[in-house]
């Protein structure tokens, strides 16, 4: 079977099974994948994907601005 047809095959057994099982085969594919080393995160952004959590270069900015705007700027004389 060349990877085209497994694709096709897989894709057609796939959307075949109810959600549950579907969620299941996730799961499994992102073992393998995790067992196998692919698709390692390089942020923590990355790290976090699976949950869902979206965080904008806002967010980010808007947290800088929490932490450091009470922090002086310059050393007093």
């Amino acid at each position: 079977m060349t990877t085209e047809q497994i694709e096709q095959s897989v894709l057609e057994k796939f959307r075949a099974l109810p959600p549950d099982k579907q969620q299941e085969v996730l799961d499994f594919v992102e073992f393998l994948e995790q067992k196998s080393g692919a698709n390692q995160p390089r942020s923590v952004l990355g790290a976090l994907s699976h949950l869902g959590i979206h965080v904008s270069e806002e967010d980010i900015a808007e947290a800088r601005r929490e932490m450091w705007g009470n922090f002086p700027r310059e050393e007093p004389r």
